[in-house]
Parts: structure tokens; C-alpha cells; sequence
């Protein structure tokens, strides 16, 4: 192995990612067909935020890879490569390289898995459920695979085929836990889809019994949200949000807009609508304002809350940590902003809704408000990676507590807030279309673009981090709208969590 490979390892591990850039570079320059090398250079600019770059070592590697593997037939390595592609968002790149592996060898079943997953969040369908059906062909008694290929049936509107498929797959007396969990909670989406609406409940209710015992739900901390929100609403106060409220900014550290809510109350759709202007630029569910509270508790050597942290800074602390947001915004996105006004989108951003107003006061807020109703069931009826939010969404209860306990801090810092902010209704954006949007580009201060009402086509065949990447690749629809009514009786166990903000957003 290189000495400068193994000096850039030893840079990995201890997180230095510039450090390792700089050996790995070196260690190409010696060697600069060695595939893995090239890939460690990707991996460790994608670490550092340079996806751009990232990306384009990693694409290289992965040609390199095959190169190889059409001598050997040995195509796992390659894979390995495919699955780092898809790990950073790179599906069209992903789609390239495993293609070309499976056509290598065929008889792989990960190479037509990830080849499915590939197509499938590119928003193509029938090619996603061509690979899905080429992988349980080579292993048939994978259960996993069953489920994936009746998601992708059900993505293409073969939803009776999917339901049967599950009856069947939930017939096996060996299936994992993770296995029954997944299979439950799809069929109580494609029961929902089907209009079978008695049986929904008896899915979600079993999926939710199945997720403690999953290890990635067991290995996070339920506590850590509430408390969080606890510490906010308790110390941000209208002294502490209103601290840099008057002063004048550099303009080379103007504001970002921000687009936030709960889940699934229709952030990805407003994202891909007001991205479809020619002003506008969409970061994605990005760790923008995460860099800024790690940066602010670099600052304050850990000590404290943030809101205690915020209290300790001076205006010399916000101009820094305003030029710091800057700065990993233009490590992520380079020139693609250019003049265009920043649209940060993360959705549950929405919690650090403090730190935002403290060190962008000057910013514009978009807060999307759905029928609390709609949300809870769009929520429970959705399988999401587990992380410290969406862990509160694998039961009904704790759904509707969670969204309870995050409106209740919207509703506490809304009248607090110095940055200017609009509330935007999901059922506006799908019943009255132009009207509803010609306030948001006014609000935004952009004038009115009609081309943005495809913003379906051009979120056809791109990535988009929302598990609503399929959604928003269609034109709008209202079946979405009023969908708690099918299922009004599940109601009463989490009335008493909905109806404050059922009556504050007016939607009685």
C-alpha cells in the first residue's frame, strides 16, 4: 500500500478530511488509474462538503472499477462504489456505473437491487420494476427483495399485485423483525391506496409494536427533541430574539429566505415550486444551520445551551458565524448560487427557529401549515430513516405528541420573532395554485414566473432528499387533502394532542 494511502487513511480517522485530500491527491499522483485511491479523494471531498468534486473522483473510480471487473467478471467492489454514489445523491451516477456492472454480471443480485433503487429515486418507474423483478428472480426466498419489488409495484400502479405480494411475504412464519416491519407498514400504505381503510390501523398498529426492537430506533434517544424544545421555549425570549435585530449587515452576508414546518406538510413541494424560478436556489435538506450551531459551540468550548451560547456572543460572534454559513454554503454549492436568493429548506430546521432569528434577523421565513390531521396520518402512513425527529413517527401516539410538542414551539417564538415570516397553507397551495404562490414571490420580493406551475417536470428525474420525491415529480393533485376523514375514529386516541392546533390553524 502507498505510504501517502495509508497517511490519508490515518487523516480519515481522525476526521481531518483536508488533511487526507492533501495525501490522497499525492498518492494519485503516483498511482492515477488505482481506483481505490480515487475514491478515497471522493469520499473525503464529499466528507469535507466539496460533493462536486467529490463526485467526479467517484465517478472516476467507479469506471476504473469496471474497467477491471470486465476482466474478472468480479463486480463487488464496483458495487461497494454504487452504494458510496447513492449515499451522496449521486443517482444518475450510480445508474452509470451499476448498469454497466450488472450487464458485466448479470447473475449478482446486489448489482439489480441497487440498480432498482437507483431507477426508482430517479422517478423511473418501469425500469425501477424491471430491476426489482430481475433481483428476487436470482433469489427468490429474500424477503427483503419481495418488499422492495412490491413498493415498486406499487409505484407503478400495480397496487393490488403489491398487496398480494405482502399478504404473502407476512405468511412467512421466519421473517426478521426488520422484514415484518417494513411489510407492514407498506401494506398499510398500499390498503390506504387501495381504499381499504378498516384494515390500515391493524398494519400501522403492528409495524409500531415491531420498531423498538430495530436496532437503528433502540441505538437513538427519544428524549433528545422534547428537551430541546423545552430548553427553547423556556430561554428564548424576546430580548434574546431581538438582540441583532436592528443592525445593518454586510451585504456580502445578506440573508438566506427559509422554508420550514413539520414533516410532510408540502416543504417539498413549496421547495421544487419556488425552485423552478430562475432567481431562486434550493439548498435541500442540507446541514447548514447544523454547521452553525457546531460552530457555535466550537465558540463557546461547549459550554451551555445554545440559547446561553447566543447570549454570551458579541455582534463580532454573529458577523462570524453569518460568514461561516456563507462559507460552507459556497463549499456545498460553489458558483451554482451565483446572484440568486438562497432557499434553505430543512424541514425540522424548524427547531433551531432561535439560532436562526438570533444570527439572521434580516432573513424571510416561509412556515407551511397543513391540516394537523392530514399531517399525523401522512406521517405514520410514511417509512422514514430513523434519526432523533423522525423516531417519534413509528407509532400513532407519539406522532401526534411530537407534532403537538414542535407547533407548541412555533406557536410560543411565532409572536417573538424579528425576522419577517409568512404562513403558508399546503391546501392553498393545491386548491388556489397562482394565487397562493403570487404571495410567496411577493413575500420573497421576486415577481411572478408562470413556468414555475411545472415544477413537476423539472423534479422528474432528479434526486430530492424528501421522501416525497415521488410525489412532487407529478402534477399537484387533492387527494392528499382531507385524507383523515377515512379514518376518523383513530382520532380519538390522539384528539386531545391535535385540537389546540386544529383550532389555532382554523381548520374546524
Amino acid at each position: 500500500m502507498s505510504q501517502f494511502l495509508q497517511l490519508g487513511q490515518a487523516a480519515v480517522q481522525q476526521k481531518n478530511f483536508e488533511q487526507a485530500i492533501q495525501w490522497f491527491a499525492k498518492a494519485a499522483a503516483e498511482k492515477p488509474k488505482d481506483p481505490q485511491i480515487k475514491a478515497c479523494l471522493g469520499q473525503s471531498f464529499c466528507w469535507l462538503g466539496k460533493f462536486d468534486e467529490g463526485i467526479s473522483h467517484l465517478r472516476q473510480s467507479g469506471q476504473l472499477l469496471l474497467k477491471k471487473a470486465r476482466k474478472t467478471r468480479d463486480i463487488e467492489l464496483t458495487l461497494d462504489l454504487v452504494d458510496q454514489l447513492q449515499h451522496w445523491g449521486d443517482y444518475p451516477g450510480a445508474l452509470e456505473v451499476c448498469k454497466q456492472a450488472a450487464q458485466i454480471n448479470p447473475r449478482i443480485v446486489r448489482a439489480f437491487q441497487l440498480l432498482a433503487l437507483s431507477h426508482s429515486r430517479l422517478n423511473q418507474k418501469k425500469a425501477a420494476l424491471l430491476a426489482g423483478r430481475q433481483a428476487l428472480k436470482l433469489a427468490p426466498d429474500n424477503m427483503m427483495l419481495a418488499i422492495l419489488l412490491a413498493t415498486l409495484e406499487a409505484g407503478d400502479g400495480l397496487v393490488q399485485d403489491a398487496n398480494r405480494r405482502l399478504d404473502k411475504v407476512l405468511q412467512n412464519p421466519l421473517l426478521k423483525p426488520e422484514e415484518k416491519f417494513r411489510a407492514h407498514k407498506e401494506q398499510a400504505r398500499f390498503l390506504d391506496k387501495l381504499g381499504d381503510y378498516r384494515q390500515v390501523f391493524a398494519h400501522l398498529d403492528a409495524s409500531a409494536e415491531i420498531a423498538p426492537r430495530l436496532p437503528e430506533v433502540k441505538s437513538l434517544d427519544m428524549s433528545l427533541v422534547p428537551k430541546m424544545l423545552d430548553i427553547n421555549k423556556a430561554e428564548f425570549d424576546a430580548d434574546l430574539l431581538g438582540r441583532w435585530s436592528n443592525t445593518e449587515f454586510p451585504a456580502e452576508q445578506a440573508a438566506p429566505a427559509f422554508l420550514l414546518g413539520f414533516m410532510r406538510t408540502g416543504t417539498t413541494l413549496t421547495q421544487e415550486v419556488l425552485g423552478a424560478h430562475p432567481d431562486v436556489f434550493v439548498a435541500d435538506e442540507t446541514d447548514l444551520i447544523m454547521s452553525v450551531v457546531k460552530e457555535l459551540a466550537r465558540m463557546s468550548s461547549g459550554q451551555g445551551n445554545i440559547p446561553q451560547q447566543l447570549r454570551r456572543l458579541d455582534l463580532d460572534g454573529v458577523l462570524h458565524l453569518r460568514r461561516f454559513y456563507w462559507d460552507r454554503a459556497n463549499t456545498l454549492y460553489g458558483e451554482k448560487i451565483g446572484k440568486r436568493l438562497l432557499l434553505d429548506k430543512t424541514t425540522m430546521n424548524t427547531i433551531d427557529l432561535g439560532l436562526i432569528n438570533c444570527v439572521f434577523p434580516d432573513a424571510k421565513l416561509i412556515f407551511l401549515i397543513r391540516d394537523p390531521r392530514d399531517v399525523c396520518l401522512s406521517c405514520i402512513l410514511q417509512t422514514m430513516r430513523p434519526n432523533p425527529s423522525t423516531v417519534h413517527l413509528i407509532d400513532w401516539q407519539n406522532t401526534a405528541s411530537f407534532y403537538a410538542k414542535v407547533m407548541d414551539w412555533w406557536m410560543h417564538v411565532k409572536p417573538r420573532l424579528t425576522m419577517d415570516f409568512l404562513e403558508f397553507r399546503y391546501e392553498d397551495a393545491v386548491f388556489e395554485f397562482e394565487p397562493a404562490f403570487r404571495k410567496v414571490f411577493d413575500f420573497l420580493g421576486l415577481s411572478w414566473d408562470a413556468s414555475v406551475a411545472d415544477f413537476h417536470k423539472n423534479a422528474a428525474g432528479k434526486y430530492i432528499a424528501s421522501p416525497s420525491f415521488s410525489q412532487v415529480a407529478q402534477p399537484l393533485y387533492s387527494s392528499s387533502v382531507g385524507r383523515w376523514k377515512h379514518y376518523e375514529t383513530e382520532y380519538r386516541r390522539i384528539n386531545q394532542y391535535l385540537e389546540p392546533y386544529i383550532t389555532a390553524f382554523g381548520y374546524h
